[in-house]
């Protein structure tokens, strides 16, 4: 047992991933396995300050994925305390701040991973959020807390889902990063982040400027970790992990409290589990993912599910053609006649 949620060791999450992890697509991680923990795609501050009520999509979810963190980006230190204090409200079992978004328009304007480069504003952005944290529970509103009134109702419709506003719990406040910018600075870098006692930290083992390309550097990870650790502050390592055998080898390899795991997910809910699917699994799971987009989104494009739907189509005969006429249907009632086609229904 470890203390950041109370979690089990071995610790392996579910990594938040842009445009990946939305809620359809964690409830069937949910439903089909159980990681240690789940996590949002990341929100964006600003846009949550500002009164977008369609960013409140990234923040549904269901009972069945607690324990679930909301992950958070952007640069203003006031819109941080907000989106915290929203986070709060609807129920969240943490908070993750995301300081490793490589991509060009998020890093350039100093979020996610270009937070690398100011370290005093990343350290004031933790300290933010747990400032929001404990004034959500010692009793905040969200009207004396300035949220946006645009969001005001919607947060509260959203909370009752949960079981209304629980103020008699732990809320960490967790960090997620690169271990540099355009060069390895993982130990330098941890220091920095340290001294605001965030309850844990991820470490993903490239840089910004490598993006997803390369392999992950596992020694720099284990390196960094022993600075995290040392500080009390429960370390988890993110980047080419595999499979489960892959992630508990790595774990005790490169001496991390856990795991998150990202790319390997995708088309495969059962990953954190010791379940091996059929083809007629994957093909059940295609028909199930569409119907918890049209339940749980019905006024989103269709288009936005393609890519997941695809992903299942792997590893047997008629695959390719299945993923190319998935790549086109634009409703759920479009994916039953996909699946009849292929005489799967």
């Amino acid at each position: 047992m470890i203390e950041y949620l109370d979690l089990k060791k071995p610790v392996v999450g579910l990594a938040p991933m842009d445009s990946v992890s939305d809620a359809p697509f964690r409830e069937m991680i949910a439903r089909h396995s159980k990681p240690s923990f789940i996590m949002t795609e990341f929100s964006s501050v600003e846009g949550l300050a500002r009164g977008g009520e369609k960013m409140l999509h990234a923040f549904m979810y269901s009972e069945r994925e607690r324990p679930i963190i909301a992950q958070i980006y952007g640069v203003e230190i006031e819109s941080f305390y907000k989106a915290s204090i929203i986070a709060c409200f609807l129920g969240f079992d943490g908070i993750d701040i995301n300081m490793g978004c490589p991509m060009s328009k998020v890093a350039k304007r100093g979020s996610g991973a270009g937070l690398i480069k100011t370290p005093e504003l990343a350290r004031k952005i933790v300290l933010t959020v747990k400032d929001g944290v404990k004034d959500f529970l010692n009793g905040i509103s969200l009207e004396e807390a300035n949220v946006n009134p645009l969001l005001i109702d919607k947060i509260k419709e959203m909370t009752l889902l949960h079981g209304g506003v629980n103020r008699e719990r732990k809320i960490p406040v967790s960090l997620k990063t690169r271990i540099g910018y355009d060069k390895d600075i993982s130990e330098e870098w941890m220091k920095e982040l340290i001294v605001t006692k965030p309850d844990m930290i991820t470490l993903h083992g490239r840089t910004l400027k490598q993006l997803y390309t390369g392999r992950a550097d596992w020694e720099s990870i284990k390196r960094a970790s022993r600075v995290v650790r040392d500080a009390g502050i429960v370390f988890l390592g993110n980047g080419d992990v595999a499979s489960m055998g892959d992630a508990l080898n790595k774990i005790s390899e490169y001496e991390v409290d856990g795991v998150m795991v990202g790319r390997a997910v995708m088309g495969n809910p059962w990953f954190f589990s010791d379940f091996s699917p059929s083809i007629a699994d994957k093909l059940n799971a295609i028909l199930e993912h569409s119907e918890i987009l049209e339940k749980m989104y019905p006024e989103i494009w269709f288009v936005n599910i393609r890519k997941h739907l695809a992903w299942y189509a792997n590893d047997f005969a008629g695959a390719k053609e299945l993923r190319m006429a998935l790549m086109k249907v634009n409703s759920l009632e479009d994916v039953k006649e996909v699946l009849r086609e292929f005489h799967v229904f």
